[in-house]
């Protein structure tokens, strides 16, 4: 990562696709073939487009899905499953970017330092 402003992106995505990912796994349990509505799936395509944004070619989950299609609605449990990928992807991304400093904890990494900008721990080790 380079910038501040990079680990505010990558934050802001991860708590999107957890909340979302929440939301559609009650629908997918109860009605798992049952089709999102339009407006959930404009959020769900507005979070994934953000994700490809910031995730990268490196640490996309699926070289050729960009989103859903519009025109055919996919299932809660579809959605679920992508959504899913997303966020191990995305937290590959963080815990590659996070380093331990023995006096200030977890933070992550900026043009290649600890920066003052603070972390939970990796969850993904020895990815890097």
């Amino acid at each position: 990562m380079k910038t501040e402003d990079e680990v505010e992106k990558l934050e802001k995505i991860i708590g999107q696709l957890k909340g979302a990912h929440g939301e559609i796994s009650i629908l997918a349990k109860k009605s798992p073939a049952d089709s999102l509505n339009a407006f959930k799936l404009t959020l769900i395509n507005n979070v994934i487009k953000a994700s490809n944004e910031v995730l990268g070619e490196k640490y996309k989950p699926f070289e050729h899905f960009d989103q859903f299609e519009t025109d055919d609605l996919p299932s809660n449990s579809d959605v679920t499953m992508i959504l899913a990928q997303y966020m191990e992807e995305a937290e590959r991304y963080r815990s590659d970017n996070v380093v331990y400093d023995q006096y200030t904890g977890w933070s992550y990494r900026i043009n290649g330092k600890a920066s003052g900008v603070r972390s939970g721990p990796p969850s993904k080790i020895g990815r890097k």
